[in-house]
């Protein structure tokens, strides 16, 4: 994305670099209406720029708010984790505690299974001694071998106490048995109970971890989103104030050029209403107008020829001459340039049709234009006074010749083909 803002930066260049300075070193100069064509266009890609960062903004927007309800997901699952976590915690230590107990009843089932055994001893020997010795005929035999009816009433007593301990052992061993039955299912119907709570909410705690993993995977993703989004505002503002920037440099260029020929118009309305011929005024007259297709376009001597100079290359011929010196149209053909540029100065560019064959006259550093453009002019018309502006060091004409239409470092040697 950096790249082509670097791309776009350097563009722009150029396109200010030429607004500004209205060079001939461009393929086309341009004029007033091409420059508001092209403000315009560029006030519409603002606009479409503006109009793409304000929804990368809304989207951002968007995304902050779905980050935040995932952050309060995420702070509501780790709450359900934490209790959860207590939870299994305290049903760990529980199991613990039951573990302990059914260890210690485990003692005390011990200490009943001994009793048990005891009584079961004692039972077994009460019946060996009713089979060996008829236990029950032998308390009636007690009871009947009683010498008074006090005696018998104490026998029957006796015999009433040994029976109900062998009741009482019994009911004894019954209650036991099903105390420590009793005991062992309750524990272990607690443990087991514990272990199914412990696991359940062990898988509890891995739907929540599940979860946490999703709404960490979905942040991540919206915080890509929203760097991606964040970078292209960023991107999309430095190209919205590169032609921020371009369309203020065009709307500069647009009033120097409505200056220019408003000056221009006034200069050659001044020199109009000059009374001419006053043989006082440094006024030069033009050449005289030639035969042939072509005619010199100014009077004075040539300072500088087409060619090398100063290590660098001249790209046309400079005819230079004190006072007003007018300037005139080298061959028939229509201007299609008439502007101010910071090289050139005040210039004037001519497309000519020859035989068919389509020449390029420019007049360079005049002081005034006479002519704008879409003019038609007359070889020998006059269209400006020679002068020293733009990039000129004395008066003088800087005058070029292209075969064709104006192309950069594309002019030819004038000489031989316009009397010079």
């Amino acid at each position: 994305m950096k790249k082509t803002i670097i791309t776009l930066t350097a563009a722009a260049t150029v396109g200010i670099g030429t607004v500004l300075g209205g060079l001939p070193l461009t393929t086309k100069a341009a004029s007033i209406s091409s420059l508001k064509g092209e403000q315009n266009k560029i006030h519409s890609q603002r606009s479409e720029l503006k109009s793409g960062i304000n929804d990368a903004n809304a989207k951002i927007n968007d995304l902050q708010n779905q980050e935040n309800s995932v952050h309060n997901e995420i702070s509501r699952l780790e709450a359900a984790m934490n209790d959860t976590t207590s939870k299994i915690n305290q049903k760990n230590a529980k199991i613990d505690e039951t573990k302990a107990e059914i260890a210690k009843f485990q003692e005390d089932i011990k200490v009943l299974q001994e009793r048990i055994e005891k009584r079961n001893v004692l039972l077994k020997d009460r019946v060996r001694s009713y089979q060996a010795n008829g236990t029950v005929i032998n308390y009636l035999d007690v009871l009947l071998g009683s010498q008074s009816f006090s005696d018998f009433i104490d026998r029957a007593s006796a015999v009433a106490t040994f029976m109900q301990a062998d009741q009482d052992i019994l009911k004894q061993h019954e209650a036991d048995k099903a105390e420590v039955e009793e005991k062992q299912k309750k524990v272990e119907s607690d443990l087991a109970s514990l272990e199914t709570m412990v696991a359940d909410l062990k898988k509890m705690n891995e739907q929540l971890s599940a979860q946490r993993a999703e709404k960490d995977n979905l942040l991540a993703t919206i915080a890509d989103q929203k760097a991606e989004a964040q970078e292209y505002v960023v991107d999309m503002q430095e190209q919205e104030q590169i032609l921020a920037a371009q369309e203020a440099a065009i709307q500069r260029s647009i009033k120097a050029q409505e200056a220019a020929a408003a000056a221009a118009a006034a200069a050659a309305a001044a020199a109009a209403a000059k009374p001419s011929g006053n043989g006082s005024n440094t006024v030069a007259v033009a050449p005289p107008v030639s035969g042939g297709s072509f005619t010199r376009p100014a009077a004075g001597i040539i300072t500088s020829g087409y060619g090398g100079r100063d290590g660098s290359f001249h790209y046309g011929v400079d005819i230079a001459k004190a006072g007003s010196v007018p300037i005139v149209a080298a061959a028939d053909g229509e201007v299609y340039v008439s502007h101010f540029s910071s090289s050139y100065g005040n210039v004037v560019y001519i497309l000519h049709n020859i035989n068919g064959q389509y020449y390029t006259t420019v007049y360079a550093h005049m002081s005034t234009i006479m002519v704008g453009e879409g003019t038609t002019v007359k070889k020998g018309q006059q269209i400006g006074l020679m002068g020293n502006t733009g990039d000129s060091h004395g008066q003088h004409l800087h005058f070029e010749l292209y075969r064709g239409k104006w192309q950069y470092h594309a002019a030819i040697n004038p000489v031989g083909i316009v009397p010079l």
